[in-house]
């Protein structure tokens, strides 16, 4: 902290230190602002909430599964199709009140048409509960952008 001294030479030189007296001050005082208005922040309502039990609904959604090989030849759960037979089943799924969730599964090899062309048919049908199924094994490393 700086006194007054008496030499005449640095008499009227301004101080170069930070009065630290007021800053405190106004710390305190905020402190004490947020210690009173703290506990009136978490007020909460009392109530009594009706009291219920439920028993666990196991509800198991059907699964499809639909594979398309390298030749573009589609599979329903195993079994091969043409595309007309696909379109078919899948109005029949997608008519359902509970639409069963189709897993896809694409040979790497496939053109991406086919893939396209299996997603459009299941939209127009209304089955829109598509998972696509990959291999995490086999997956492509990431590759570091150039500099």
């Amino acid at each position: 902290m700086a006194f007054a001294s008496f030499d005449d030479k640095r008499g009227g030189a301004p101080l170069a230190e930070i009065n630290m007296v007021p800053l405190i001050d106004v710390m305190l005082v905020l402190l004490v602002i947020f210690i009173v208005t703290a506990p009136l922040l978490s007020h909460s309502v009392k109530l009594d909430l009706p009291k219920a039990s439920a028993q666990v609904v196991s509800a198991k959604s059907e699964k499809v599964d639909l594979s398309i090989d390298a030749n573009g030849v589609r599979y329903w759960n195993g079994q091969a199709l043409s595309r007309e037979e696909l379109v078919a089943r899948l109005a029949v799924e997608g008519a359902k009140a509970d639409t069963p969730e189709l897993h896809l599964r694409a040979d790497q090899t496939v053109p991406y048409r086919a893939v396209a062309e299996t997603l459009a048919d299941a939209a127009k049908a209304g089955v829109s509960k598509i998972s696509f199924v990959t291999d995490p094994s086999s997956a492509v490393p990431a590759v570091a952008p150039k500099d």
